[in-house]
């Protein structure tokens, strides 16, 4: 083992950090139209999808069945979550944000946590190849989180939350890839062989959120049209994005 296991840690953090960058564009938008809200869930969505499929792709080339099975327990997971929190609608919150809004932006953020677990022994387990390459997919994972910290802004600055929290939240939501990258590097059989399931578990509970939470918000906000048009353009520019990192 000739990595240390700070550089593993600081490689991981850097990718957690780097996901707050994904707020930065609406710096600029200081006043949002609720047109603007609704395509801006639009475009979460298509990168939250884009994001998903690309996440069960990698894990079927790890282990289908597994992937499948994460899939499923995603699923089950999310809607579980989503079932428990609306019990206590009234009481939720999330700085601003209350009741049904308060709950979405905990899923969101709930769901892309997830999303970063599975990351973040995925960061771990580049490590056991060698540094370089543990290197090199951390700089990728880290470009790959700002979109993702976009769609988290996406959501949570147009309902009012301030852009330099909706960048903490974004960063929060990838706290496991530090937390996760050192045990993962320190055993790497073990944790790569539940990464499959852990890719799987994550793109369930993003795909239910995509389509579930973020759509129907999308179409009572703005014209089917638009919206179909900025979650495919939004899928185009996750799906080329994705290509170019890994490229």
């Amino acid at each position: 083992m000739d990595t240390p296991l700070l550089n593993v840690f600081i490689y991981a953090s850097i990718t957690a950090l780097a996901t707050g960058l994904g707020a930065i564009p609406l710096l600029f938008a200081k006043h949002v139209p609720r047109t603007w809200l609704g395509l801006g869930n639009a475009m979460a969505a298509g990168l939250m999808l884009a994001a998903s499929f690309n996440l069960v792709y990698e894990g079927i080339d790890r282990g289908a069945a597994r992937t499948m099975g994460g899939m499923v327990l995603g699923l089950l997971f999310i809607v579980a979550s989503r079932r428990l929190l609306s019990n206590g609608d009234e009481e939720s919150h999330i700085g601003q944000l209350h009741g049904a809004d308060a709950i979405k932006a905990l899923l969101i953020v709930g769901v892309m946590t997830v999303h970063s677990a599975a990351e973040g022994i995925g960061v771990g387990v580049s490590f056991g190849g060698g540094e370089s390459f543990g290197a090199f997919i951390s700089i990728a994972i880290a470009v790959h989180n700002i979109p993702e910290g976009l769609a988290i802004s996406l959501v949570l600055v147009p309902k009012g939350v301030q852009v330099w929290k909706a960048a903490g939240w974004s960063i929060f939501s990838s706290l496991p890839q530090p937390l996760l990258a050192v045990p993962a590097f320190l055993f790497v059989e073990a944790f790569e062989a539940v990464l499959p399931v852990g890719l799987g578990f994550a793109a369930g509970a993003m795909i239910w959120m995509s389509i579930s939470e973020l759509l129907p918000d999308a179409l009572d906000e703005a014209r089917p049209n638009a919206v179909a048009i900025a979650l495919t353009l939004s899928i185009i520019a996750m799906t080329a994005f994705q290509t170019w990192v890994k490229g």
